[in-house]
């Protein structure tokens, strides 16, 4: 099975958060990006119907510039994004041949499989769909990207064997976090032989700026790499990893990666060691500690978004970044149809039923607080 990708280099150009100039994708600057890319030997090249403007970015960039066979591109499919019947859904996959003018996709993707969202494609029959266009040539392999638990992982891999690939969320921060589970998510991949592409190796930039106690760690082990090096190799230097996605915004960032992954070869021993004392510091972090089980969910009389709002809190006090954490709980709470921590009762059920006995009423305040502050009166 790993033969899939063996050819293709440990970085891949994630354009998720293309630069912007103006108000719209600044394409020049793009340009000069692939340009770079593509010089250094790199060829993968990750876009999605739901990412705005970059598919049309990317035709224009890459698409219209190079050779089709000079490259890789993979685009994916968001049935769950007001997606009413099938056809609705299969219309993204035209959509998606129309702005990027690609012709086929080398690799396409069901997008953002788990929880609710992967109802969509069951209903709608996607994973044959997908089938279909393989067998036209319209997509050479096809898979799905993934954000739930290891154990819904496990269960979509044993029903869809024919998916020749996975993508999921891997770095070091989130490798044990029990919000995320990165580990565990990988450990299944691996047990299916089952191809992994990673993304947010760097959660969302997270890694380029995280706590001043694990970049002091970072900075003294080599000084003269950038902190977000090491979130990119720890990645690449997995088993069974295809590639890995840099959602690069800028040249600079472009030209950081490539000069350290130009002739990536594995990390030593001793730069494994860096990265499991930056873990262990990143878990010294006093965090709220919520294991994501969500026993109080199931007691709660007013649906609050407790474990959602845990994992807020404890982004902004790892990151110091509340635009993130702000992001984290409107996604995990409000966009899950559950009600904010400020509309608590503070009724203590769920204390009851905590196996992490924390306190979980005060920790909701403090996350009403910081989310749902209450307006100053004069």
């Amino acid at each position: 099975m790993m033969k899939l990708g063996k050819d293709i280099k440990k970085l891949g150009f994630g354009l998720m958060r293309l630069p912007q100039k103006d108000g719209k994708t600044d394409i020049k600057q793009v340009e000069a990006m692939v340009d770079q890319f593509l010089s250094a030997g790199f060829t993968y090249f990750d876009t999605a119907w739901a990412y705005t403007g970059s598919e049309d970015a990317i035709r224009q960039a890459l698409v219209e510039r190079y050779p089709r066979e000079r490259f890789q591109l993979a685009t994916k499919n968001a049935a769950w994004i007001d997606c009413k019947t099938r056809e609705d859904a299969i219309k993204q996959f035209d959509v998606s041949l129309k702005q990027t003018g690609a012709g086929y996709f080398d690799f396409y993707l069901l997008h953002n499989l788990g929880e609710q969202r992967t109802k969509f494609f069951d209903d709608f029959d996607l994973w044959s769909f997908v089938q279909e266009k393989k067998a036209e040539g319209l997509i050479k392999h096809a898979g799905f990207s993934f954000h739930s638990t290891p154990e819904e992982l496990e269960e979509l891999l044993i029903a869809h064997p024919e998916m020749e690939f996975v993508q999921l969320q891997i770095n070091y921060a989130d490798w044990d976090y029990p919000a995320i589970q990165a580990r565990k998510c990988y450990e299944v991949a691996r047990k299916y032989d089952m191809p992994i592409i990673i993304m947010e190796p760097v959660k969302g930039g997270m890694l380029a700026n995280p706590p001043q106690s694990v970049q002091k760690i970072l900075k003294n082990a080599e000084p003269d790499m950038s902190v977000s090096s090491w979130a990119i190799r720890f990645a690449a230097d997995l088993e069974g990893v295809i590639t890995v996605l840099s959602g690069m915004s800028n040249l600079e960032q472009m030209e950081d990666n490539l000069s350290y992954m130009k002739d990536f070869n594995g990390l030593t021993q001793s730069e494994r060691n860096v990265i499991q004392k930056a873990q262990e510091e990143i878990h010294r972090v006093p965090l709220i500690p919520c294991t994501t089980c969500n026993y109080c969910a199931k007691v709660c009389p007013s649906d609050i978004g407790i474990s959602g709002s845990f994992t807020a809190m404890n982004y902004l006090t790892l990151y110091n970044n509340f635009a993130a954490a702000k992001h984290q709980e409107e996604w995990l709470v409000r966009d899950h149809g559950l009600k904010a921590a400020a509309e608590c009762i503070k009724c203590g059920k769920c204390e009851e039923a905590c196996p992490q006995h924390i306190a979980i009423r005060e920790e909701l305040a403090k996350a009403a607080d910081t989310f749902s502050p209450k307006p100053c009166l004069d």
